[in-house]
């Protein structure tokens, strides 16, 4: 009974994120092209993206200790409360709202999104913990192919977006956000937070949140300074990058490259392209998750950093510089070439999900008892690096915002292994040392 309420939370969480970024994830792509096709709004997609991020990055300090308080089905309701006022100021169009609606999302989006974490390890065991991570992120990212399926249809043969279909738009993804925040009051609590038969669910219930909210910032300053913490902030940073390239200015060159066909619509149909590539790295992943517990996630890591590194490169030789800051009719190194920008997103899409899927994995596993903090601090270091990137992102080339996310995926894969191995190796030490029936602490020296 207890396995199955937990199937089922964790299908309905994936479901219910699902709903509700299918809003927020779609408008990341299309925003800015929204924005540029009225004449008379001085509103930039850009900065409300780094307004978001940053007002992300710091509130996730305090998350945790929002979780403990409310709890984590609370909570997410709350964020989620957020993402549906960012989407419905769409349909209004003011400048100081749009601002202001991105700051209070930046809020959301880090109780929605530390409590997920929370709510997923509560949900789960080191055994399946790899399997349940790739199934709630196959689940949520679908997300954005839903949306952009159906922007592709309202903005196929348009070279500007009018008000009628950007309000058409809006309602859609407004309407379908609602239902997701409906659909999460039908998560229900997790066995272990309910089951008072035994001390050993009592114990999971402690683990799985902190005990007061002052003790759950303590608990998430001391994880940070701890070694192996350190060296995962520095893939988190990249997987911020990461995410400022596939939600945001790979979409925009697509669509402002004078040289490519239909480009408006081929820029959501990238979109789509990138999504159908973290569900089929996902769902891989979820199917296959006992091979990751065998084998450790860094095979998979490896196989994110080769395919990442392949979609820069075309990209950078597909799309001309200066395609992410205006509509452009220089070439590229190539002639820019469709096949090769919808394959480019579909790599970019699965190398995303690579290091996500397994970020979320070694947090809900190994951090289970901690996983508020943990999961804070992941998107403290995510959110900062987007924040960063949203913001120079309006003046900084496109091959230059490359040759940062090559950089970053160097050092993050680098420093995600050494975690990985290192702590790979304390494990076998440690079944060694059972195996041998005495205590390491008892050997006589």
């Amino acid at each position: 009974m207890a396995i199955n309420i937990k199937k089922y939370n964790v299908f309905m969480l994936g479901l219910s994120f699902c709903l509700v970024l299918t809003g927020f994830n779609t408008m990341g792509g299309i925003q800015t092209l929204i924005f540029n096709s009225k004449a008379d709004f001085d509103g930039n997609g850009y900065t409300s993206l780094a307004i978001i991020y940053m007002v992300f990055t710091f509130a996730n300090w305090f998350a945790p200790s929002i979780v403990a308080w409310l709890g984590p089905r609370v909570t997410m309701i709350v964020g989620a409360l957020a993402y549906a006022g960012f989407i419905a100021q769409l349909l209004i169009l003011n400048v100081y709202l749009l601002y202001t609606m991105s700051a209070i999302l930046g809020i959301g989006a880090a109780l929605i999104w530390t409590a997920q974490g929370n709510f997923l390890s509560m949900n789960s065991d080191e055994e399946n913990i790899s399997k349940d991570s790739g199934i709630f992120w196959a689940m949520q990212i679908s997300s954005s192919l839903i949306g952009n399926i159906f922007v592709y249809f309202q903005f196929r043969g348009k070279d500007t977006i009018d008000d009628s279909t950007r309000n058409i738009v809006g309602i859609v993804l407004l309407s379908v956000t609602g239902v997701g925040i409906l659909t999460m009051f039908l998560l229900k609590r997790p066995p272990s937070a309910t089951d008072e038969s035994g001390d050993q669910s009592q114990q999971q219930q402690q683990q799985a949140a902190p005990t007061s909210p002052a003790q759950a910032l303590r608990d998430s300053w001391r994880l940070f300074l701890t070694k192996d913490m350190l060296l995962l902030c520095i893939t988190f940073f990249y997987t911020g990058i990461q995410l400022n390239i596939w939600s945001s200015v790979y979409a925009t060159s697509i669509g402002q490259t004078k040289r490519l066909d239909d480009r408006k619509a081929l820029a959501t149909i990238c979109a789509m392209l990138i999504s159908v590539g973290e569900i089929v790295a996902g769902a891989a992943f979820g199917i296959f998750g006992s091979v990751t517990v065998r084998r450790g996630r860094d095979p998979i890591i490896m196989v994110g950093f080769v395919l990442s590194m392949i979609a820069y490169f075309l990209t950078f030789i597909n799309l001309p510089g200066d395609a992410n800051l205006q509509e452009t009719d220089d070439s590229a190194f190539i002639e820019s070439n469709t096949p090769l920008a919808i394959f480019t997103s579909f790599l970019l899409g699965f190398s995303d999900a690579c290091f996500n899927t397994q970020v979320f994995s070694i947090l809900g596993g190994t951090y289970r008892e901690n996983s508020a903090s943990a999961f804070a601090i992941m998107k403290f270091m995510q959110c900062l690096a987007a924040s960063i990137a949203f913001w120079y992102s309006p003046v900084l080339g496109l091959y230059w915002q490359l040759l940062i996310a090559v950089i970053f995926d160097v050092l993050g894969t680098i420093a995600f292994c050494t975690v990985e191995w290192r702590r790979g190796r304390e494990s076998m030490k440690k079944n060694e040392d059972n195996t041998c029936g005495v205590p390491q602490d008892n050997k006589v020296e």
